[in-house]
């Protein structure tokens, strides 16, 4: 498995970094496919995001964000984990998933 390491600013940078990864992977064209995403929360905090992209035939890619380690964990169709992204200090921008 991969790691990479990257600078976030914001949300919705994050958002577009793992549509783009994910689409790529999977060669699917990017934004051709919804993807959505869902807060998760330990103890009643967030503690990170999980992103749902909603392929053909009904795959489902996903990703997490875990705020704790500030990193970005992919996963196939299929569970298996395929690249893992270190983000580079983001400073803690505003978690607001929709």
């Amino acid at each position: 498995m991969a790691t990479r390491f990257r600078q976030l600013t914001s949300l919705d940078d994050l958002r577009d970094y793992v549509s783009i990864t994910l689409c790529e992977h999977n060669q699917l064209q990017p934004d051709a496919f919804p993807m959505t995403e869902r807060v998760l929360r330990r103890g009643g905090r967030q503690c990170g995001i999980l992103f749902c992209l909603h392929g053909p035939r009904a795959a489902r890619f996903t990703a997490i964000w875990d705020m704790e380690r500030n990193q970005i964990l992919f996963y196939g169709s299929h569970g298996e984990r395929f690249l893992k992204t270190q983000m580079l200090d983001t400073g803690q921008f505003e978690c607001a998933a929709a």
